[in-house]
């Protein structure tokens, strides 16, 4: 029970990371300084970057072990009863289809943030 907790609080910390780093990338720059004057760059969007990438890895291992998870059950529950077989591949390919979806959504995030990585 503990290394389940454990394992939610890493994932957890490692989601919340692009959020930390965006909230970098958008504080407000100082106008009175004399680094104002070139361009700052404290490695911010470098940051958000590897935050992006890291949540991508992250959602498409999600996704590719849910769906491997999925189609395992339907295959077994097919060897268990072959007679309701189509109807467990329809239910299935409707789950695989969510899965996916959440993975496209994480990679729709990258593509519009993107724009904060310089």
């Amino acid at each position: 029970m503990l290394k389940k907790g454990l394992a939610v609080l890493a994932l957890a910390a490692l989601l919340a990371t692009p959020a930390m780093a965006l909230e970098q990338a958008m504080a407000p720059k100082e106008a009175h300084t004399e680094a104002a004057a070139a361009p700052a760059n404290n490695g911010s969007s470098s940051q958000l970057g590897f935050a992006l990438a890291i949540g991508l890895a992250i959602a498409a291992f999600g996704g590719a072990l849910g769906q491997s998870n999925a189609i395992a059950k339907a295959v077994d529950a097919v060897a268990r009863q072959p007679e309701a077989g189509a109807r467990i591949q329809g239910m299935m390919i409707i789950g695989l289809a969510l899965i996916e979806t959440l993975v496209i959504y994480m990679l729709l995030i990258c593509f519009m943030m993107m724009s904060k990585v310089v």
